[in-house]
């Protein structure tokens, strides 16, 4: 065929079939033709239902009536064969056409309904014969019904997409666009009735737990929360699930009622109500049950509310029995606790004090691990002779060394000796690393800094968005970890109840009927410094009260006995302060020497010295005891084998005696060894071991 000349001059441009429009001319015929092909191609796929549901059930069911319609016993075995058939196809049906969304749901329950209502109406039909009444009937309405149903899905399906999850977010997808999440998968919010909502999420592949951990500060501002109110916990099992939860009221702001023991004499490893969750559940602790006893770190800025979860904590523990406390407070004292003193077996307000503690803990350690190793035990349990303990430390650093403190952490757990170390800031420069890595327990309240609380919390605890940087505008809020709590619980929100201080004091002093003293091995291992103790709390052994004595305490008043003492040591620095510690090189007694001869008196010096007989072994050994047992009478627990010179030379002894007679008293449990030349007076050494 010919190519039409062009009348341009120009070359022709080819005819591009995709953006040019080439006019066609079509007759009557044709246009007819098209239209009547278009309206069939559309209309096919919806008569497949009509064409399926009028053919299939009569032929089928023809086809059973004939082969077991004609006797009783074939229809009715037939009919019983194919109504169990239709249940299992139903069953299967429902099975493999499961979906999560209300699209997918919805197929499922047409085609098992479609399925169940096919096979009853075959099973019928085989016994009956499908064209007589009811059955025609019943065929040619449900074949009407199904084949519209199925019409109207196909309808639906074309209008939407039935993989999309926009059903079950509900108003949370309006959220989660916001911050960025929504291609999470939402399942159905929960909420439990009481404030808080619960959010099971899935996390596409193209996001992980961290994405989510990042986006709860703008979570919490789109659901108009507080911030420590959007908080996230991963499935350890499966990185691709989540629970979002979200305090969407605050149930605790008007207090959380102080909760008392359920009776007096538990033991100590029954559960601690001490508050409420931000879900309406108590707050319970356990720490003496648990697998391993995990040391405590009480963290907050002041008005937090520590002060608050230690006075409940301590009247819970004083209404305990085979369990001892000790107390060291040396900021406040008594102002904190004065009320409830009586429960506490050893309240140190004292640095003196709380020294002597320290250099006779690692003894008593030991003593208890000795123990415990007679009885059969691993760690402490309400079995053994021991008292289960608690050793309470209010500003650790103030108190003692860090070197001191890491080495009774490391080795108190194993003997039932929990310690509690309470701080404002648990920063490096407060409390040494390895001191805070014993610390495997946490009760964090309100800080200043968010970045504060990664030094008390777990990492996982703090990028889960439990995070308390409220300060001490949320009194008595905190979150904790450890001490038994199921770790589910450890990102949820809870508050210490309120204490009353008559109440306290009341719950303490019921509690001296079922206190124990504490135990004879721990008591003789720490020696001297438990046994003078400034305060020894009561029980039902040693009661401290009359029965004259007012039901709660008096305000606080400086004991006597430490204001002497205090006074003395002052005198004792003052005085040893102003005596050099070496002698002056050049000094005329700078040679003396305890092994070396005495100094010859010159003739005219006018003294005479009568010659006494040195005395014997024994007598010369109780020279060296009754000046330790005057040492320790006086309250003086240290000394320096130079401090014992004197008494030497009046039991006319050297020094080689001296030093043998100080390793066997360190032997027979008298004295301890110290670091730098030192010792400390266990006991007295008159008295029989």
């Amino acid at each position: 065929m010919a190519r039409a000349r062009s009348t341009s001059s120009a070359a022709p441009r080819p005819v591009n079939a995709s953006t040019d429009l080439v006019p066609v001319t079509v007759g009557r015929g044709g246009l007819v033709g098209q239209l009547v092909g278009h309206l069939a191609g559309k209309a096919l796929p919806y008569a497949a239902p009509w064409v399926g549901a009028y053919s299939l059930p009569p032929a089928v069911g023809f086809a059973t009536n004939q082969m077991w319609g004609a006797y009783p016993l074939s229809a009715g075995l037939a009919s019983a064969g194919l109504g169990v058939g239709g249940v299992i196809l139903s069953a299967v049906t429902w099975h493999v056409s499961g979906g999560t969304n209300r699209f997918r749901r919805a197929r499922r329950a047409q085609a098992t309904a479609s399925v169940a209502a096919g096979m009853g109406w075959l099973t019928c039909a085989t016994a009956a014969g499908p064209f007589g009444s009811p059955m025609l009937d019943l065929w040619l309405m449900g074949s009407g019904l199904f084949a519209a149903s199925w019409n109207i899905r196909q309808i639906m399906r074309n209008a939407h997409d039935e993989t999309e999850q926009v059903e079950d977010k509900g108003g949370f997808a309006k959220i989660a666009e916001a911050i960025g999440l929504e291609k999470l998968r939402v399942k159905k919010a929960q909420g439990n009735g009481k404030g808080m909502v619960e959010v099971p999420v899935e996390i596409p592949p193209s996001q992980t737990i961290a994405d989510v951990q990042a986006a709860l500060p703008k979570l919490a501002t789109a659901a108009q929360i507080p911030p420590s109110g959007a908080t996230v916990k991963g499935d350890l099992d499966n990185a691709a699930n989540a629970t979002l939860y979200l305090r969407v009221a605050d149930l605790l702001k008007d207090g959380v009622q102080f909760v008392p023991p359920v009776r007096m004499g538990l033991l100590p490893n029954e559960p601690i109500p001490l508050g409420l969750y931000a879900d309406g559940e108590y707050f319970v602790i356990n720490p003496f049950d648990a697998d391993i006893l995990q040391h405590l770190l009480v963290m907050g800025v002041t008005g937090a509310g520590k002060s608050e979860f230690a006075r409940g904590l301590i009247a819970h523990l004083s209404t305990r029995r085979k369990l001892t406390m000790f107390v060291a407070d040396c900021s406040k004292g008594r102002q904190s606790m004065g009320h409830i003193a009586d429960g506490i077996d050893w309240f140190l307000t004292q640095p003196r004090e709380v020294k002597h503690l320290f250099k006779a803990l690692p003894g008593a350690i030991k003593a208890r691990g000795d123990v415990l190793a007679d009885e059969g035990l691993d760690q402490w349990t309400p079995e053994s002779s021991l008292n289960a303990m608690v050793l309470w430390l209010e500003e650790a650093a103030d108190l003692t060394d860090f070197d001191e403190l890491d080495q009774i952490a490391r080795a108190a757990r194993s003997v039932g000796i929990w310690l509690v170390v309470s701080l404002q800031r648990a920063v490096w420069t407060n409390i040494n690393v390895n001191v805070r890595t014993n610390l495997q327990a946490a009760a964090c309240f309100g800080v200043d800094d968010a970045g504060d609380a990664g030094f008390c919390l777990p990492d996982r605890v703090v990028e889960a968005g439990a995070v308390p940087d409220w300060g001490s505008d949320r009194p008595g809020y905190a979150f904790a970890t450890g001490m038994g709590i199921d770790q589910d619980r450890w990102t949820m929100e809870w508050r210490s109840g309120l204490t009353d201080r008559k109440y306290l004091a009341a719950l303490v002093e019921a509690g001296a009927a079922h206190r124990d003293p504490l135990d004879g091995v721990t008591a003789a291992a720490l020696g001297a410094a438990y046994e003078q103790r400034t305060h020894r709390g009561t029980n039902r052994i040693n009661p401290a009260r009359s029965a004259l004595a007012p039901a709660f305490p008096l305000p606080p008043v400086e004991d006597e006995d430490d204001t002497v003492s205090m006074e003395i040591d002052d005198v004792r620095t003052e005085v040893l302060g102003m005596i050099p510690g070496d002698p002056e090189p050049d000094a005329d007694y700078a040679g003396i020497d305890l092994d070396g001869p005495l100094p010859e008196v010159p003739a005219d010096a006018g003294m005479t010295f009568e010659q006494r007989e040195r005395p014997g072994a024994e007598a010369a050994r109780r020279v060296i005891h009754e000046q330790i047992a005057s040492w320790l009478t006086a309250g003086q627990l240290e000394f320096q084998p130079a401090d014992l010179a004197p008494a030497a030379v009046s039991a006319g002894r050297k020094r080689a005696w001296l030093q043998a007679e100080l390793k066997r008293l360190v032997e027979e449990g008298v004295i301890r060894r110290d670091g730098h030349g030192e010792y400390s007076i266990l006991r007295a050494p008159l008295v029989a071991a």
